[in-house]
């Protein structure tokens, strides 16, 4: 008994002390996506604010691009759970799980689920040759003319892809429009400007720039609510507030290390992530992404899991009953 006791002691303080060196080395966060998107560019602020309170830890981004995203997110749930290598994904974490019947994790289980980190509104778009100009002028057209038009997506998966499947979900048209999948959302955003094809909801980050410039008409954003504090989409609708209850759709981000990290390490990470949201120049970066730092119970592990599972089991449903996977 005394036995079992001091190697229980030994181990104890063993993962105390391993706590309270970390980090021992760099850091590396792994973005499943190729340099410079979206994604990427929430990872290396969220970098740069967390280097201070890990006591100026050193922390690099690696891209590990493929796949939809399941590269990167294979790579770190087989990653020593030392707390040195972790994930920053969006709601490709829950949304793979629907996409792929047959994933090399469980997006569940495989993890330790660190904290949210924000939130990017969507906008419904329609290219400048539609005759609607307001919400419910584009939804009636839609609803006459659904079967003639063509709906762009930035490819299966993507936050474009998921969006247009809930809308047109929602909205239970008798005719659903032809979808037309792009290789990203650069090509998919010119054929709308140029009118060959008619409809596509993308994130703020994406289409913003595109509203301002009207190259494109903007009829509503995703969010539960109006986006009453954003300079640019405050005076358009949620579609939530247009009828279509229940409708909450964001393209958020989110912090993971791999299953087996001791609770001492994710909760130094947790907390250093927690101070990095409060960061002024933090926020400020994030804003002029299109995106709204996360100040809810999400940036728990507690709370971040429980909002993951909700998605996976939202969106399965809206895939599900769509038909596409990507496998």
């Amino acid at each position: 008994m005394k036995k079992i006791l001091a190697l229980a002691l030994t181990a104890a303080f063993s993962v105390s002390t391993f706590a309270q060196d970390f980090p021992s080395k760099p850091i590396t966060i792994v973005v499943p996506f190729a340099a410079g998107g979206p994604t990427d560019l929430v990872a290396r602020q969220l970098a740069e604010a967390m280097r201070k309170p890990l006591g100026g830890a050193n922390i690099v981004v690696e891209n590990a691009a493929g796949a939809g995203g399941t590269i990167g997110a294979t790579k770190v749930a087989r990653a020593t759970p030392d707390g040195h290598t972790l994930l920053v994904w969006h709601i490709g974490m829950a949304a793979t799980a629907g996409l792929y019947r047959k994933l090399p994790y469980k997006p569940l289980e495989d993890f330790e689920y660190l904290g949210m980190i924000n939130d990017v509104p969507m906008t419904l778009l329609g290219s400048p040759k539609l005759p609607a100009n307001t919400y419910r002028d584009f939804e009636n057209y839609i609803r006459t003319n659904g079967g003639k038009l063509n709906l762009a997506h930035a490819g299966l998966g993507s936050a474009s892809h998921l969006c247009g499947l809930m809308w047109q979900s929602a909205v239970k048209l008798d005719k659903s429009m032809t979808t037309i999948a792009y290789r990203g959302t650069g090509p998919a955003m010119n054929d709308l400007i140029g009118g060959q094809v008619d409809v596509m909801c993308d994130q703020t980050t994406n289409t913003t720039s595109q509203i301002e410039g009207g190259r494109v008409k903007a009829f509503a954003v995703t969010t539960a609510k109006p986006l009453s504090s954003h300079k640019l989409l405050k005076d358009y609708p949620s579609l939530q507030e247009m009828g279509l209850k229940g409708f909450n759709l964001t393209i958020w981000h989110a912090m993971y290390a791999p299953k087996g990290t001791p609770a001492a390490v994710t909760k130094k990470l947790n907390d250093a992530l927690q101070v990095a949201l409060k960061d002024p120049d933090f926020i400020k970066r994030q804003e002029a992404l299109g995106a709204l730092v996360t100040t809810d119970n999400r940036v728990t592990p507690a709370g971040h899991k429980a909002f993951v599972s909700s998605e996976i089991t939202k969106l399965k449903t809206v895939i599900d009953a769509a038909g596409q996977f990507a496998d």
